[in-house]
């Protein structure tokens, strides 16, 4: 309390009231992926990763069924601070009989819905398209096989019924996010028949009837991925193209551009011309590799953009996956540090930064940027952690679980 009070006065003298800070960031919900606790596997048909992704390492303890899974998501409930909701694939339905995604119902995710309420957290949605048979050549909704399309089309359809089920029993916005791995490993000759065709198969998805308070369909790009490196159908192009005039909430993932791209510009270029937008946080190595979000300068950047555009313009949600490490930890350490990135972009007096921008004062704006850097932004975080009741140390609270559970599976 007492470093706090201090780091308090510090920032006090750069017009930023921290009390303010901390209240907003409570309030800021992250949408917390599924996928890292068991390696994007899900329960329907148990393949591994395929269709442009796939994880990395076999560290032990991985969740393998629905209720291993909600028993770690509980820990990382525990140990990350502010709002929170679940972000789940398709893939994770649980059925006594399996069934195939083009014949998924809301009963198949009935006991997510029955977790999620005991938590009073929501959830949001994705339809699966990849780890499945009927991905023909690495394509789905573009494929030239109409029986093909018109599998994946059900999907997407019967997706956003069981989002519009989740938003009606948790009472409160689901959003469904649409994307789809199709592209070629080399160059193709025909670059935009399957553009056309995926164009054709989403626009049959939308006009299905549903709620549209309560679902909030996203549409996100890719710029390449293993076994589709040459020519991916959801460019960015594509993706934004698409969105804007149909009325879809673009969604961007940083991971998804080619390296020398930055997402922390493109987010005040969309909220120019889109009221609303969703981001998944990632951070890519040399290519979309999905490491776990660590408290980078991207990072940062990104969340800045999202605090000084409007964080009710930016619904924000992790995706990465690392098994390499252990999972509980890799999720609360992404969880972390991109809510640790927004309060530091929360602790900038941003009004006054843009005055000087506005004047042309950019001597006295650079300045302004590298103290910034060096305040004690730590002693701040710490006393979020605190007054959310969360362990400072979440690293042995994981060794813990490890040693009595997860060794044990």
């Amino acid at each position: 309390m007492e470093r706090y009070q201090s780091a308090k006065q510090i920032y006090k003298q750069y017009g930023v009231d921290t009390e303010k800070a901390l209240k907003e960031l409570k309030n800021i919900t992250i949408s917390i992926h599924c996928w890292q606790g068991d390696d994007v596997v899900g329960f329907d048909s148990r393949q591994a990763a395929s269709g442009g992704i796939q994880t990395t390492g076999n560290y032990p303890g991985k969740a393998t069924t629905p209720e291993e899974l909600m028993a770690d998501f509980d820990k990382v409930l525990e140990l990350c601070p502010g709002k929170k909701k679940l972000n789940l694939h398709a893939s994770y339905a649980i059925m006594e009989k399996p069934v195939g995604r083009n014949k998924i119902e809301p009963k198949h995710y009935a006991k997510w819905v029955e977790y999620a309420k005991k938590r009073k957290i929501g959830l949001d949605f994705n339809p699966t398209f990849f780890s499945h048979p009927m991905v023909k050549d690495g394509l789905t909704l573009s494929s030239p096989d109409k029986e093909v399309r018109d599998y994946w089309i059900e999907h997407g359809k019967r997706c956003l019924k069981i989002a519009e089920y989740f938003a009606k029993e948790l009472k409160q916005p689901c959003y469904v996010n649409f994307w789809m791995p199709d592209g070629f490993k080399d160059f193709p000759a025909d670059r935009i028949g399957p553009r056309l065709r995926m164009k054709e198969s989403l626009d049959k998805i939308f006009k299905t009837k549903y709620d549209k308070k309560l679902v909030i369909p996203t549409l996100e790009s890719k710029v390449f991925g293993i076994g589709v490196e040459a020519y991916t159908v959801v460019s960015a192009e594509f993706c934004l193209a698409y969105a804007m005039k149909n009325g879809i909430t673009p969604l961007v993932d940083n991971g998804h551009y080619h390296p020398t791209e930055m997402v922390s510009d493109k987010i005040s270029s969309l909220l120019t011309f889109s009221d609303k937008m969703m981001l998944h946080v990632t951070r890519p190595m040399r290519w979309d590799s999905d490491h776990v979000i660590s408290f980078d300068d991207e990072t940062r950047e990104m969340m800045k953009e999202v605090v000084r555009c409007g964080v009710d313009k930016v619904s924000l949600a992790t995706d990465y996956f690392d098994a390499s490490i252990n999972r509980i930890s890799a999720w609360v350490t992404g969880v972390r540090n991109l809510q640790k990135a927004l309060l530091y972009a929360l602790l900038e007096p941003n009004k006054d930064m843009k005055k000087l921008q506005d004047n042309n004062d950019f001597t006295s704006l650079q300045v302004k940027h590298e103290e910034l850097k060096t305040l004690p932004l730590g002693d701040v975080w710490n006393e979020f952690l605190q007054r959310e009741k969360v362990e400072q140390d979440y690293l042995s609270v994981v060794k813990k679980y490890e040693k009595e559970v997860l060794s044990k599976r």
